[in-house]
C-alpha cells in the first residue's frame, strides 16, 4: 500500500518497482507483491498514538524551515534565532493543551507532550527552549503553585512575557536535588506579611547548566532549603524574579555565561546565584508546603522524605518527553541511514557491471535493522508512558501509586530510549561512511544536540538507580504480603526458578524439543512465550540475586548498609536495564497485537519479525548469563546468531516500508543524501558506463584482457 505522506511516497514506489517490474531485486528476496507486506499507513497511525492530531499538526510545523537548525550559525545568532522562534511558538499558543481549565486550556498534558516532542527534527534546541519555558519554568508554577499564584505568572510565562529559567541543579551536587545547599530563609518582619531571603553560600551552591540564564530570563523557579523558625524542611520551589525589564540583573542576582557547550548551541545556558535576595513570602510555590505570616510551617505530606519526592515527582515531564524526542531523533537517524543505504552501490561482487546496494551487505542489516527494532519497540512503550503521565497529569488518575508507577516508568525508559538515541546516530552516521560526517546531512549535529539527553532531567545511571530500588522494594513487599499459607507456594516457585538455572534439566528439556534441528529451534525461540519468559525470568532473577546479597542491610549501620550497597550497583543497574527490555518487549508486543483492519494480518507478521529481532538481540546481547543460569541449552545458543541473520535476510525487503511508517518527512530529513541526492549520482553513473559499454571506442579493462589471454592459452 502506496503511503499518502510526502516523505514515504517515492520510498514505497521504488521498493514496489523493484519487485514488479522484471529487474532484479534490491535485496536478496524481492518484496512481496501478492503476498506479506506490511500497510505502512497503517502503521503509522499506530505509532502516532493517541495523541495523532497533536503529532501531525507539529509535524507540520517542524517541517517549516523557519523552525530549522542552521547549519553555519555562531552561538549568538543561534541563540538569537532560537529566541525568536520559541516567540512565533508562543504566538501560535503551541503550548496551550497543558493549562488546566481554570487557566484557559484543555488540560490535554498528552497532546502538549506529544507535540513538544516533534520539534526534534527541526531543531533540538528549540525544542528544549520551549522544554524550559513551558514545560519546567511554567510547568513547575502549575504544579507546584496554587490557582492565585497561577494566574499570577502563568499567562506572562505562557506569552513569553516573562522568560524564565528552571533553577534546580547546583554544581556541586548534580543529581543529588535533595542535598542542595541554597538557602530560603523567612524573616517573618519583611515585607507586608514576611520575606524569604535567599542565598547562595558558597560557589558549588551556584546553579548552573541553566537554559534561558545567561540572556533571556526574567524570573526562575529557584529550589532551595526552606528555613523558618531555624528548622530546615527541606528543598522547597521558589518563585523569584532575575531581571528588570530591559535585561538587566536584579539587585543580588548575579549570572553567567556557560558558553559554548558540545551541543543545544541555541540555548543561553547559564549560572544563576543569590546573595539575600528578598521575595515576598507569597512567592513560595505552596502546593505541598506553605508558611504563614508568623513563621509556622504546614504541609499535606506529613514525612519530609515523602514531601520532597513527592514534589520532584510533578516534574516528570521532562524525563517523558525526553523520552519520545530520542525515539523520534532515532527515527530520523534511520530514516537517512537506510534511505541512503537503498541507493548507495559499492563493489561489484555480485554483477561485473553492476555494484551492489549497501542493504544488501549482511554487515549493513546486522549494524542498522537491530537499531530498527529496539526504535520501534521504545515507539510503543513511549506510547504507554504518555498514556500514563496524561492520566496522573490530567487528574483522573493522580494517585499516590500512579505517580510512583509514572516515575519509575519514565525512569525506565528515559535511560534506554536516550543511549539507544546516541547509539543509533552514531551508527547511522558510520553507515553512510563520509557522507555521514557531513553537516548538511544531520547525523554528526544531531548526535551533538543529543548527547547531553544522557545526563539531564535525571543522569541516566541515577535513574537506573532508581528503578532498581524499586525493584528491589517491590519484591521485598511481595514477600512481606505472602500469608503463612502462600509461603509454601512461593518457595515451591522459587526452587523452580533456581532449579532452571543450577541443574541440566531446562536446558535438556529444550535440547530433547529441538532434537538438534535447527529449524525446530528457531520456530522454538521465535515463540512470543518463550521470549517473554525469558526476559521475565531474567529481570526477576538478576533482581532477587542482588535482593538476596542485601539481605543482612537491614541489620547494618546506615554507613556500612551503604557500603554494601555500592558494592552491587552494577549489578542492580544490571536489573534495571533487564527490566526495560522486558517493557519495551511486552509494549511492543501489545502494539501488534492492537493493529486492526485491512492490512493489518500483513503488518503483524511484518512487525512479529521485527518484535523476535528485537526480544532475541535482547537475548543474545545477555547470552553468557542466560547459559550460565541455565534458562537456555547450548544448542539454542548456538544457534541464536544464525537465527537472527536468517530474520535480517527476512526484515530486507520490508525496510524502505518500516521507515516509510516512522512518517519523516522532507523538511525534517534535510540530508541531501537521503532526499534524491544519491540517487541521482548512481543513476548518472549507470548512465555513463551503459553509454561506456555501448560505444566501439571504449578503452579495454587491461583485466579483462588477460583474462581473455589466459583462456586462450588454455585452450591451446
Amino acid at each position: 500500500m502506496t503511503s499518502t505522506t510526502p516523505s514515504t511516497t517515492t520510498t514505497t514506489t521504488t521498493t514496489t518497482s523493484a519487485a514488479t517490474s522484471g529487474s532484479a531485486p534490491t535485496g536478496p528476496i524481492p518484496v512481496p507483491v501478492d503476498g506479506t507486506r506490511l500497510d505502512v499507513e497503517l502503521v503509522s497511525e499506530a505509532l502516532l498514538g493517541r495523541w495523532a492530531d497533536a503529532r501531525r499538526t507539529s509535524r507540520d510545523r517542524a517541517a517549516q524551515p523557519a523552525f530549522h537548525r542552521p547549519l553555519d550559525a555562531s552561538v549568538a545568532e543561534r541563540r538569537e534565532r532560537v529566541y525568536a522562534q520559541l516567540q512565533e511558538l508562543a504566538d501560535q499558543q503551541m503550548s496551550l493543551p497543558m493549562l488546566p481549565e481554570h487557566l484557559g486550556g484543555p488540560n490535554d498534558n498528552g497532546a502538549n507532550v506529544a507535540a513538544f516532542e516533534e520539534l526534534v527534527v527541526a531543531d533540538p534546541s528549540l525544542q528544549i527552549k520551549a522544554g524550559v519555558q513551558w514545560g519546567l519554568f511554567t510547568s513547575a508554577i502549575v504544579q507546584l503553585g496554587d490557582e492565585e499564584q497561577q494566574k499570577a505568572w502563568v499567562p506572562g510565562a505562557m506569552s513569553l512575557e516573562t522568560p524564565g529559567a528552571f533553577a534546580m541543579t547546583e554544581i556541586g551536587h548534580g543529581s543529588d536535588v535533595q542535598s542542595l545547599a541554597t538557602t530560603a530563609t523567612f524573616d517573618p518582619d519583611g515585607g507586608e506579611d514576611g520575606e524569604w531571603v535567599l542565598h547562595t553560600p558558597f560557589r558549588a551552591a551556584w546553579k548552573d547548566y541553566l537554559g534561558n540564564a545567561a540572556i533571556h530570563a526574567r524570573a526562575a523557579t529557584v529550589f532551595a532549603r526552606l528555613i523558618t523558625n531555624g528548622v530546615d524542611h527541606g528543598v522547597h520551589c521558589f518563585y523569584v524574579p532575575v531581571r528588570d525589564a530591559d535585561g538587566n540583573l536584579l539587585p543580588g542576582v548575579s549570572s553567567e555565561d556557560d558558553g559554548e557547550k558540545g551541543g543545544l548551541n541555541g540555548i543561553d545556558n547559564g549560572r544563576l546565584a543569590f546573595d539575600h535576595v528578598r521575595v515576598p513570602r507569597r512567592n513560595l510555590l505552596n502546593r505541598y508546603g506553605d508558611v504563614a505570616p508568623d513563621g509556622t510551617y504546614t504541609s499535606p505530606i506529613e514525612s519530609p522524605g515523602r514531601r520532597f519526592f513527592t514534589m520532584i515527582g510533578t516534574l516528570v515531564q521532562g524525563r517523558v518527553s525526553l523520552d519520545g524526542s530520542a525515539i523520534r531523533a532515532s527515527q530520523l537517524a534511520l530514516h537517512i541511514a537506510i534511505t541512503y543505504a537503498t541507493q548507495r552501490r559499492q563493489f561489484t561482487a555480485a554483477d561485473p557491471t553492476r555494484e551492489t546496494v549497501l542493504m544488501d551487505y549482511q554487515a549493513h542489516l546486522h549494524r542498522l535493522l537491530p537499531k530498527l527494532a529496539a526504535t520501534y519497540a521504545g515507539a510503543f512503550a513511549h506510547e504507554q508512558l504518555l498514556q500514563a503521565f496524561d492520566d496522573v497529569f490530567s487528574g483522573r488518575g493522580d494517585t499516590p501509586e500512579a505517580r510512583e508507577d509514572l516515575e519509575t516508568l519514565a525512569a525506565t525508559l528515559k535511560p534506554t530510549s536516550t543511549r539507544l538515541a546516541l547509539d543509533t546516530i552514531q551508527e547511522c552516521r558510520e553507515a553512510c561512511g563520509g557522507s555521514g560526517f557531513m553537516a548538511e546531512n544531520q547525523l554528526v549535529g544531531l548526535h551533538q544536540d543529543l548527547d547531553v539527553y544522557a545526563t539531564f532531567e535525571g543522569d541516566n545511571t541515577i535513574l537506573l538507580q532508581l528503578v532498581a530500588k524499586r525493584l528491589l522494594s517491590d519484591y521485598t513487599s511481595e514477600l512481606r504480603s505472602v500469608d503463612r499459607a502462600g509461603i509454601g507456594r512461593f518457595i515451591a516457585q522459587r526452587a523452580e526458578v533456581l532449579a532452571k538455572r543450577h541443574t541440566p534439566w531446562a536446558r535438556l528439556g529444550q535440547s530433547m524439543s529441538d532434537r538438534g534441528n535447527p529449524r525446530r529451534a528457531f520456530d522454538s525461540m521465535r515463540q512470543a512465550d518463550f521470549q517473554e519468559e525469558m526476559l521475565a525470568d531474567r529481570a526477576r532473577v538478576k533482581v532477587e540475586e542482588v535482593a538476596l546479597a542485601l539481605r543482612g542491610t537491614a541489620k547494618m549501620s546506615p554507613a556500612d548498609a551503604a557500603a554494601e550497597v555500592n558494592k552491587h550497583q552494577v549489578e542492580m543497574l544490571d536489573a534495571a536495564r533487564a527490566h526495560a527490555d522486558l517493557v519495551r518487549w511486552r509494549a511492543f508486543t501489545a502494539g501488534i497485537e492492537a493493529l486492526d483492519g485491512p492490512g493489518a494480518e500483513g503488518s503483524r507478521a511484518v512487525l512479529t519479525d521485527v518484535r523476535d529481532l528485537f526480544g532475541l538481540t535482547a537475548i543474545q546481547d545477555d547470552l553468557a548469563w542466560f547459559l550460565l543460569s541455565g534458562m537456555i541449552s547450548p544448542q539454542r545458543g548456538r544457534q541464536i546468531g544464525a537465527d537472527l541473520r536468517r530474520l535480517l535476510w527476512r526484515l530486507r525487503p520490508h525496510v524502505l516500508d518500516l521507515v516509510a511508517a516512522f512518517d519523516v518527512r522532507p523538511g525534517h530529513v534535510r540530508a541531501p543524501i537521503a532526499l534524491g541526492g544519491e540517487q541521482e549520482r548512481q543513476d548518472e553513473a549507470a548512465a555513463y558506463y551503459r553509454a561506456q559499454r555501448a560505444s566501439h571506442d571504449a578503452p579495454v579493462s587491461e583485466k579483462a584482457l588477460r583474462d581473455a589471454a589466459k583462456q586462450s592459452s588454455r585452450r591451446r
